[in-house]
């Protein structure tokens, strides 16, 4: 039987170019392939891989090349539909961790990015197999090859020997190897969705004559929004539709296709994905329902449908999905179900729901809003939040952007990606708790609350509904962000004005007195009162509810030049108005009504406009901090931890336990945590009232005495503390033993220092997130509320900080409430090494230390356990690229 390769290894990948491909090993049935492959190359390109002509390969090279054993000698290759274009192989040599490395890709397709991803493939899959480094022997002529090494981000050497250079690569991770991938990745995937959102032509297949069909409306709304480009309707039994030439099949097309919408039933759609292919298409839109949200025949045909598109260098938005548009006027792109869609804007709203898509661009065009681009995911099987995240942080036209999401892909590459974009332009999402059936999603190992927590800890801000989602939008579209917290009112209303000063301080924004004009004020009034107002706060909000409705310009007028000459945000509630009413907009140039940069957004009612404004003042407050790095700290042994944690799943050493090996097992994580530079305080079991005497003799006064499960520590009553004589630790050691009775074992502990805040630090690994450090108090109160907060691992210093600050019983560790203040720097240290522990060690399953006990004087860990488990799928965002 030939050898088998890690499933793992293959891969789809997005190109350079925006295209995608697949990514495999070479098997034995690849001859054909091969063969074919090498045909189509240049002489060039074989003399720079062979150093010579070789016209040829032998059916001795064809066996010898495609007969590999996925250990000493390993070939991946990229295809593209049902054709070989590029193959990369390393040989291993002597030494051992030595291997030589090739690479060939077909002229056609030179230049789109293959060499390099499938490099970051190979170089993965030799790591796997103890391979350190990488020997290519270059003629100085091979620019390509010598320059892909180089840009790589690899630790090179080269050397000119017999008028070959040979270039030594170092496989170890480097941040710069890392860059270096993640840009690549960036760019690629940008370059997908920009094929995707500016086609030059777009075929609607499906698109019948019969009034209200799917195909006839995303037709008529391409037609209608003036697309740019030609439109061509696809349909086998009609030669026009809407008063457009119609074609029988997307072949019969004269001219190139970029995107194909796909309106038909779902039993056909796989047929017309293959023709799309043949015929070019670089982006599919299928409409279409009948896949995963029907059950397991659906899913099915979606994952065919991905595997299909991928295959051929397509990307899917879909299925069961609305569409896309975008409002640039090169492009005037409307490929959607929706007849209503907003103006030219500065907003991207990205929305997994297809049926709810249309309701949401209604609310934004009623609101005076506009958008720059617009993508509905439906099933969201390919495309995802986080393509349109790497494309919108380049894309000009976009400031603001939008997420309505029901399920996220790959977490982690989800909140890497958010952490850096909003340093620009903010994030606003409404996540749904629950999945759809359709939706490729993991199923997350963390709470609600934790998910909030990992988007604030990125900068997103998350909001409880669509009408927030919109509130905050229209407010960061259109007005500076706020210095600070501090808030002005303003307003010719008694009872509002009051309304909004309380709405304020209930946020945790801090507002000024309000101003109250009076009823009868007009646009001088409200000029001069902001004037006043504005140098003393960072934002105001302005409530104009005349008594008698009637020509509100004057005053709108004044409110926008007083914001415009403060620079500082100004939002509204005027005349009840919603969204971006006419009079408050700063017009755009001849006939764009859109509203520009300057608007002031508009609130039914005060406590919106505050609570859109609270949301901005966070934001802009995490945007301020510096984005911090992970610190080094010493003490940390990552290698001993390992073989720790190794060799406790095998089922070796003390803290092993029961459990088979292989198998998720409990173990004590004293020896664990020492690797990482935290001590545990030893506890010492007693027997009896005399062996407890005994230790407190050893160890020395003060002690404790304590039940030593685990899980008593959660309960009050279980400790007796401050026993500094025999009698008392024979005292405590009866009572602990009547209360719990003889089975339960009591152990004797040194004293902390006092006083002292007790806290609970641990560790969560979930599948998809990767490593999380979560923090709480220890007292029973806050464990019984579930005051606890969560941080992606690692940790900055930062983020440590914030962990720390952002349960509510923080205040009681900074010396609130008769507590003295502790130690708290010690604590954020602690939380910086479990952090880069969570983040070295996938296999600690969950671990938790409990009591941490914070003094004055640094931290006390009084006891530690860690649950591990084996590891037997790489995280989504760990590795080289992949679409997942």
């Amino acid at each position: 039987m030939h050898p088998q390769y890690p499933a793992h290894w293959e891969a789809d990948v997005v190109l350079s170019d925006g295209g995608t491909a697949h990514v495999r090993p070479i098997r034995p049935d690849d001859a054909g392939m091969l063969r074919s492959f090498y045909s189509r190359l240049s002489a060039e390109s074989i003399y720079f891989r062979y150093f010579g002509p070789r016209p040829r390969l032998t059916d001795k090279d064809v066996v010898w090349f495609t007969n590999v054993d996925y250990d000493n000698r390993v070939a991946l290759i990229a295809t593209i539909g049902t054709e070989m274009v590029a193959v990369v192989r390393y040989d291993r040599v002597q030494p051992r961790d030595h291997a030589e490395v090739a690479f060939l890709v077909e002229d056609a397709h030179q230049g789109r990015g293959l060499a390099a991803v499938l490099m970051e493939h190979l170089r993965a899959a030799a790591r796997e197999r103890g391979i350190k480094t990488f020997i290519a022997d270059v003629l100085p002529g091979n620019h390509r090859m010598t320059g892909l090494f180089r840009q790589a981000g690899y630790t090179a050497q080269s050397q000119f020997e017999d008028g070959v250079v040979r270039m030594t690569l170092d496989l170890s991770s480097t941040e710069t190897a890392l860059e270096v991938r993640l840009a690549r990745e960036h760019r690629a995937e940008a370059r997908s969705i920009a094929r995707l959102l500016t086609p030059e032509s777009v075929a609607v297949i499906g698109a019948s004559r019969e009034p209200g069909g799917i195909g006839q409306t995303v037709l008529r709304n391409l037609l209608a929004a003036d697309f740019t480009g030609p439109v061509y309707p696809v349909h086998r039994h009609v030669r026009a539709v809407a008063g457009v030439r119609a074609y029988r099949s997307v072949s019969a097309i004269d001219g190139e296709v970029d995107l194909a919408v796909l309106a038909v039933p779902a039993e056909g759609v796989l047929d017309l994905v293959v023709e799309c292919a043949e015929k070019g298409v670089k982006g599919l839109v299928v409409v279409s329902s009948g896949f995963g949200e029907t059950g397991q025949e659906g899913r099915a045909r979606q994952e065919e449908l991905v595997r299909i598109a991928r295959a051929y260098g397509m990307r899917v938005v879909g299925p069961n999905c609305l569409g896309i548009a975008n409002t640039d006027p090169a492009v005037r792109l409307n490929a959607t179900l929706a007849a209503t869609l907003p103006g030219r804007g500065r907003v991207g709203f990205f929305s997994q729901s297809g049926a709810l898509g249309t309701a949401l661009l209604q609310r934004v065009a009623q609101r005076g809003m506009g958008i720059s681009t617009f993508v509905s995911a439906g099933n969201r099987a390919d495309v995802s939040g986080n393509d349109l995240l790497q494309y919108w942080e380049e894309d000009p036209a976009t400031d603001v952007i939008l997420l309505y999401l029901e399920s996220i892909g790959n977490p982690r590459k989800f909140t890497r990606l958010a952490r850096r974009i909003s340093r620009s332009k903010p994030i606003v999402v409404v996540k749904s708790r629950g999945v759809p059936g359709g939706h490729r999603a993991p199923v997350l190992a963390l709470p609600d609350t934790a998910l909030s927590s990992l988007f604030a800890q990125a900068g997103v801000i998350r909001v409880d509904d669509l009408v927030q989602l919109f509130d905050v939008a229209q407010l960061l579209a259109h007005q500076p962000l706020p210095a600070g917290p501090r808030v002005g009112v303003v307003g010719n209303s008694d009872a509002l004005t009051l309304l909004a000063e309380e709405a304020c301080a209930g946020a945790g924004l801090q507002p000024s007195p309000p101003v109250n004009l009076g009823a009868p004020a007009g646009a001088a009034e409200f000029a001069e009162a902001l004037r006043g107002v504005l140098p003393e706060v960072d934002a105001v909000v302005a409530i104009y509810m005349p008594p008698i409705p009637g020509d509100c310009r004057e005053v709108a007028e004044a409110l926008l030049e007083v914001a415009r000459e403060s620079g500082k945000p100004v939002l509204a509630t005027f005349q009840g108005a919603l969204g971006m009413p006419a009079d408050l907009r700063v017009g755009g140039g001849p006939g764009d009504d859109s509203p520009q940069r300057g608007s002031i957004p508009s609130y039914p009612a005060p406590e919106e406009a505050v609570r859109a404004l609270a949301h901005v003042v966070r934001y802009a407050h995490w945007r301020r901090q510096p984005p911090g790095t992970v610190p080094s700290v010493e003490g940390i042994d990552t290698a001993a931890a390992r073989e720790i944690v190794a060799a406790a799943l095998r089922g070796e050493g003390a803290a092993a336990g029961e459990a088979a090996a292989g198998e998720e097992r409990e173990i004590d994580a004293t020896a664990l945590l020492a690797c990482y530079g935290i001590e545990v305080w030893p506890a010492h079991l007693a027997a009896g009232a005399e062996e407890a005497v005994a230790a407190a003799e050893r160890i020395g006064w003060p002690v404790v005495v304590k039940s030593a499960d685990p899980e008593d520590a959660r309960r009050a009553g279980t400790v007796r503390v401050g026993l500094t004589e025999p009698v008392g630790v024979r005292q405590a050691y009866a009572d602990l033993a009547a209360l719990h009775g003889p089975a339960t074992p009591l152990a004797v502990q040194r004293m902390a220092p006092q006083p002292s805040v007790p806290t609970v630090v641990g560790v969560t690994q979930d599948r998809y997130f990767g490593g999380v450090v979560t923090f709480g108090l220890g007292e029973v109160t806050a464990r019984l509320l579930g005051d606890q907060a969560y941080r992606l691992a690692p940790l900055t210093a930062e983020d440590a900080a914030e962990l720390v600050r952002s349960v509510r019983a923080a205040p009681l560790l900074f010396g609130e409430y008769g507590y003295q203040a502790v130690a708290v720097e010690a604590l954020e240290e602690l939380l910086v090494r479990v952090g880069l522990l969570a983040d070295a060690l996938p296999e600690v399953a969950r671990m938790e230390l409990d009591q941490v006990l914070v003094s004055a004087s640094g931290v006390a860990v009084l006891g530690a356990r860690a649950v591990l488990r084996p590891v037997t799928a790489l995280r989504p965002d760990v590795g080289p690229r992949r679409l997942s």
